[in-house]
């Protein structure tokens, strides 16, 4: 009898004050998209590569991204957030588990992602292991992320052993 677990991954950040700062692309669901003002992180900042890792670990009850990759922690400095949620995915794989689907949705005043969404499907399932769904949404003005001041990503995943 299989045994099924869900978890929910939240992540955001705010965007470099302008394009090229510190000479970094913006980098969402592993496409980069360029002309864009990157986001600020650690890593290469992919909020929706995060979000489905920690509704991952999430599920599987390995925690978050940051005990597993702190950004106290020079390693992962510039990390590809795509080669993060691989190494999640063999911890995740380690204790029984494989993914189901994940689905995850953007929400994010700009860009606009249409034009890229197929590419961040392709890209985020192939380093998940499994289907991952990838949705957006804009605030309409409303707050923070209606002035464009950053990005936040929400996401679920299924995991079955």
């Amino acid at each position: 009898m299989s045994e099924f677990r869900v978890g929910l991954g939240v992540d955001l950040h705010r965007f470099a004050d302008e394009v090229g700062a510190g000479d970094r692309p913006l980098v969402l669901g592993g496409a980069r998209l360029a002309g864009e003002r990157a986001l600020v992180g650690h890593s290469d900042a992919d909020a929706i590569a995060h979000a489905v890792a920690d509704a991952v670990l999430g599920a599987a009850g390995l925690g978050d991204m940051g005990s597993h990759f702190p950004d106290t922690d020079p390693a992962w400095r510039d990390a590809d957030s795509l080669e993060l949620l691989s190494a999640v995915m063999v911890k995740v794989a380690a204790q029984g588990w494989r993914l189901v689907n994940a689905d995850c949705t953007l929400v994010a005043e700009h860009p606009r992602v249409a034009e890229v969404r197929g590419e961040m499907v392709r890209r985020l399932s192939a380093a998940a292991g499994g289907q991952v769904h990838v949705k957006a949404t804009r605030p309409e003005g409303l707050g923070s992320l209606g002035r464009a001041e950053g990005v936040v990503c929400l996401a679920v995943a299924l995991l079955e052993r």
